[in-house]
């Protein structure tokens, strides 16, 4: 159970936003604190297994939080007892049998299971895309197409209990939606990571922590969910300029040269570093110097961009 307090301002702001928050098939939205969106996958009894409608409404959903003004950081998490145990094996079914059996051009099916990669992709890029901080907070299963999901975050949490897979291998494919292109360039074990990409076995949060997939474990689900709420509602009270730029610079870099990167940043900064947002963030942190050596949290409000 979460135990949150709130003033009858943050109250007044989660109430409007509630209202507001869009209703999916295979999503579940909510607002734990103010500024920050709790996303579900909401296929339980399917243990969050992903079907188009799933892919489909992740892209809408990041795509629209992305330019949401009253959303600053994201906890994405799965409803029940997984994370979530991977792609439908319907909607595989469905792709192998129904579509593609409806084509007798070689070419033409390649076409077509191309554009329905590139669309998958696209949806999960979505999450890596959004301009506001997203974080996984993982239970219970996070198979195949979770890890590839958990790779388009930006930080990972998981409870003790999970068990990881990078299980395409074992179906007779390359992952080709994240896992692959994403995070080879932030694991810190290649060679560990290599064997878990070409056996498919599974591994548990040590190994998960070891590759460098993880930055915190918590003994349970409500501990790993707490604990990324409240790191959100943290990310959510700094300036909203400041962190959406710090994470597009972050994606950026990751994706170009050194010299790119800086040639970004200072055209970047030269417009960012006009905002008012500097100077709240100087005479905040000089009041909490005033009042203690500690990180006390500021009272300064940041308008929503």
């Amino acid at each position: 159970m979460l135990r949150i307090y709130l003033n009858h301002r943050a109250l007044r702001s989660i109430c409007r936003s509630l209202s507001s928050l869009p209703k999916y098939e295979t999503l579940k939205l909510s607002q734990p604190k103010p500024h920050v969106t709790l996303v579900e996958l909401n296929r339980p009894t399917k243990l969050n297994a992903m079907n188009k409608e799933l892919f489909e409404e992740l892209k809408t959903c990041f795509e629209q939080l992305s330019i949401d003004k009253t959303c600053r950081a994201i906890v994405l998490t799965g409803a029940g007892k997984a994370f979530t145990s991977g792609i439908d094996v319907k909607y595989l079914s469905t792709v192998a049998v129904g579509e593609l059996s409806q084509i007798d051009d070689s070419a033409r099916k390649s076409l077509h299971l191309r554009r329905m990669i590139k669309r998958t992709q696209s949806c999960l890029r979505a999450v890596d895309q959004c301009e506001k901080p997203v974080i996984a907070a993982i239970h219970g299963h996070c198979i195949g197409a979770g890890v590839d999901l958990s790779a388009c975050c930006d930080i990972r949490y998981s409870s003790r209990d999970t068990t990881f897979s990078i299980k395409e291998v074992d179906i007779g494919l390359a992952a080709d939606v994240g896992t692959l292109q994403i995070l080879p360039k932030s694991i810190t074990n290649h060679s560990l990571f290599r064997e878990l990409v070409f056996t498919a076995r599974s591994f548990d949060t040590n190994e998960a922590q070891q590759i460098g997939l993880l930055s915190r474990v918590f003994d349970t689900r409500e501990a790993v969910l707490d604990a990324a709420i409240n790191l959100a509602s943290v990310i959510a009270n700094k300036s909203p300029v400041a962190i959406l730029g710090s994470k597009i610079q972050l994606n950026y870099a990751r994706d170009h040269s050194t010299d790119d990167n800086f040639n970004f940043v200072s055209t970047w900064n030269s417009g960012m570093m006009l905002t008012e947002d500097i100077i709240k963030s100087v005479m905040a942190s000089s009041v909490s110097s005033e009042k203690s050596n500690k990180n006390v949290p500021s009272e300064i409000e940041y308008e929503d961009v």
